[in-house]
């Protein structure tokens, strides 16, 4: 146990090393420059040399990287072009916002998901089974803004049960607030609730074809104690490891529903700041997305063996 959990430290350290590396070149090879989108159209080129000079772009690209890198593990993720306010305050306030819409979607979504999807396995080839394999298809199929865009016009503009800017209700507290989120979390959970029923369905019914499986019903065990002593543990491990993976996905691709409910999370953030050609926004966003991707997936990695101890062997 302890030799996987080491492994999987170790093997994390390099890719956070490259997604660093990868983050800045791809800062470096947008067209124009920091300096002049920090000074406007009207510097002079001595202006713009003095600036680049104090950022420490007119060093080789080696020291470049190894000073940014310096500053970040140090906490200074430098100062937004747009706003002027530090960088990183700005994108823990934001991040947080999108990781509560996150998480309770997902954690909905597999709620809901998980009985429902071992439940069609059970009853394979019923109509229950059919029908859950239908809905999970299209939900599948649909577009996180189109469904976005249906529950706002649905929720928000003709029954008007919910707030249609959430930006107004993020700034409020308690119930104003909830309600902003709830149709963003709506839509995410619709969406994912699609991928997770079919990956339990799909692993519940792989395990209940196992000899261990027949051995625990021919000893006269209840079904139940079958399906959630048995079968359970079994066929969550992969499933695990995709709400892990929506979840990284998720915190990255929120954008879309963000800007469909204006909600004022990291993704809206994001797509802002590249507008606006803020480039250390844009940097540090691509950067803690990136990283939080890897730590969740590592996550997800060291908790695997509580479901399937025979990954740690």
């Amino acid at each position: 146990m302890i030799r996987f959990l080491v492994g999987r430290l170790a093997m994390a350290v390099p890719t956070l090393i490259i997604i660093s590396i990868a983050v800045f070149l791809m800062m470096r090879a947008i067209p124009g420059d920091p300096a002049t989108a920090m000074l406007g159209d009207l510097a002079t080129p001595e202006m713009i040399a003095r600036l680049k000079a104090r950022m420490g772009l007119d060093q080789p690209l080696p020291v470049q990287y190894f000073v940014w890198l310096g500053d970040i593990l140090t906490g200074d993720f430098g100062r937004s072009i747009s706003t002027g306010d530090l960088v990183l305050p700005l994108m823990l306030e934001r991040f947080q916002i999108s990781a509560l819409i996150v998480v309770t979607a997902v954690f909905l979504a597999s709620a809901v998901a998980i009985p429902l999807g071992m439940f069609a396995a059970w009853r394979q080839g019923s109509a229950w089974d059919l029908s859950t394999v239908a809905v999970s298809t299209f939900l599948l199929s649909l577009p996180s803004f189109w469904l976005g865009l249906i529950i706002l016009m649905i929720f928000g503009l003709r029954l008007g049960w919910f707030p249609v800017l959430g930006t107004i209700g993020m700034s409020e507290g308690g119930w104003t607030k909830i309600a902003a989120l709830i149709m963003p979390v709506l839509t995410l959970l619709l969406i994912e609730m699609g991928a997770i029923l079919r990956m339990i369905r799909a692993s519940t019914i792989e395990v209940l074809r196992q000899e261990y499986i027949t051995h625990a019903r021919a000893k006269g065990l209840s079904e139940w104690t079958v399906m959630w002593r048995h079968a359970f543990r079994n066929a969550f491990a992969p499933t695990w490891t995709l709400i892990g993976l929506i979840l990284g996905a998720l915190l990255g691709g929120i954008a879309v529903v963000e800007t469909v409910f204006t909600i004022p999370g990291l993704g809206r953030l994001l797509v802002q700041a590249i507008y606006t050609r803020d480039y250390p926004v844009v940097q540090g966003c691509i950067l803690m997305i990136a990283v939080t991707y890897v730590l969740l997936n590592l996550l997800i990695d060291m908790l695997y063996p509580v479901f399937d101890p025979k990954v740690a062997r």
